[in-house]
């Protein structure tokens, strides 16, 4: 049984200004905003949320196939994915457009300018998902062109198909009715405290009524941990020590992919948290939500050295995969 994943696969380009935003922008000129920063350096990093997770769960050694929009460009980080074992079937490629691309600007204050050009993602809605679920054991949609978010919903519910909504920084973008097709239909809910509120208030429900009409909401805290609230019960998930913190972004990826993984493999909602957490603690000691890497062994060191308690649920997660 295979893990879909159904989101955004896009390049982060990262650019780092030495000074300071506020120190070149007049307050009284911002209606006449015209202003160039010189950069010291420039990164191109793999990235999306698709892309994260499934890197994330090949990681883990958890099978899961794609499904995307991709541009001319990909070549590359398809090759990367590729190495992990992840399927790549649902993953198609648009040969006159590039593929999705933020482009980054932070200062010296971790103040952040981004610009994101959607490329080939724009055209991800034209794509069903429905030859590629035969196998499937739980999807996630998350974050991406919000026409393909709402025909993938549609088509998993009608499938029958259980599946996660991580609806994250669409949440503004998706209609009111979009946004309620995938919390109604989900078998799990992603989100931070932040993004949980905004949903809570663009469909005009309380925190209560939302957990009342989905089995399972994972809301996460940063460095506080998160929270899993199933099965009438709330349950508190503190958070994998990290060794050092480089860089956040990226860590809910590794959150969910840890989730998804817990949940094929049919573990306890405590234990499917703290590797969830483990495997968030990873992406903040690096910079690039792909640059981490760890094998199974090293996984199971860290996990049990965080969760003793807990260290049976690997068995069951990491039987399978070389190198245990």
């Amino acid at each position: 049984m295979t893990i879909l994943l159904s989101g955004s696969l896009a390049f982060d380009y990262i650019m780092n200004f030495p000074g300071y935003f506020e120190d070149h922008i007049l307050p009284d000129k911002i209606h006449v905003l015209n202003v160039s920063f010189l950069v010291e350096s420039l990164e191109r990093q793999r990235g999306g949320v698709a892309g994260n997770i499934a890197y994330n769960l090949g990681l883990l050694g958890q099978p899961c196939r794609l499904v995307g929009t991709v541009g001319n460009d990909f070549g590359e980080y398809g090759a990367q994915l590729g190495e992990l074992g992840i399927d790549q079937s649902g993953v198609v490629t648009l040969d006159d457009l590039v593929t999705a691309s933020a482009f980054i600007t932070t200062d010296r204050a971790d103040n952040q300018i981004t610009g994101f050009f959607p490329g080939a993602m724009a055209n991800a809605g034209e794509y069903s998902i429905n030859a590629l679920l035969d196998d499937v054991s739980i999807a996630a949609v998350s974050p991406t062109a919000p026409a393909a978010m709402r025909r993938h919903v549609d088509e998993l519910v009608a499938s029958g198909t259980p599946f996660l909504f991580d609806p994250g920084q669409q949440v503004v973008a998706l209609s009111a009715d979009d946004l309620r097709a995938g919390v109604d239909g989900a078998t799990l809910l992603a989100a931070n405290d932040y993004e949980l509120a905004l949903i809570e208030d663009k469909l005009e429900l309380t925190r209560e009524a939302i957990l009342e009409q989905v089995d399972v909401v994972a809301v996460t805290f940063g460095d506080l941990g998160s929270t899993i609230y199933a099965d009438g019960t709330s349950y508190e998930i503190p958070p994998c020590e990290p060794w050092r913190v480089v860089d956040p972004t990226g860590a809910g990826d590794g959150y969910r992919a840890g989730l998804l993984a817990g949940y094929t493999h049919g573990l306890d909602w405590e234990s499917a948290g703290r590797i969830a957490s483990t495997a968030a603690t990873y992406v903040v000691e690096q910079k690039g939500t792909q640059a981490h890497a760890y094998t199974p062994a090293e996984f199971r060191e860290r996990f049990e050295a965080a969760f003793p308690d807990h260290s049976a649920a690997l068995d069951a997660l990491l039987a399978d995969v070389a190198g245990t």
